[in-house]
């Protein structure tokens, strides 16, 4: 199993930055795509950028050129660096991963999420 610890979350003021943090933990044989989604009040989980083993990027159009997506492959870990932040980037940002538990044998996981509130 895998378990994905979150970190980063906060205040700030629109125009603000933050980084959020994610670390995969347990037992696996690897971690391949690692991805963010947030929800806010009343709406559903949205995509936010994902990001495979092999470092190729993706990310929602209301984020793209304001969000960053990498990766530390040693640590398990990814991070969303938030720039220019607004308003409505105010939500509950979770992580997910997919892991390969042994060789061929895949399962998605999620982190605890971080709350991030972007004031105005």
């Amino acid at each position: 199993q895998v378990q994905l610890v979150e970190s980063g979350g906060g205040l700030v003021q629109a125009g603000g930055s933050l980084r959020l943090s994610c670390a995969a933990s347990g037992t696996f044989f690897r971690i391949n795509a690692m991805a963010w989604y947030r929800q806010a009040p009343g709406k559903q989980r949205e995509f936010i950028s994902l990001i495979t083993g092999g470092n190729i990027t993706n990310y929602a159009d209301s984020v793209k050129d304001r969000f960053t997506i990498s990766r530390d492959n040693a640590k398990n870990t990814v991070y969303l660096q938030m720039d220019g932040l607004k308003p409505e980037d105010t939500a509950v940002y979770y992580c997910n991963c997919r892991a390969e538990l042994r060789p061929g044998v895949r399962s998605d996981f999620w982190g605890q999420g971080s709350q991030v509130t972007v004031s105005s």
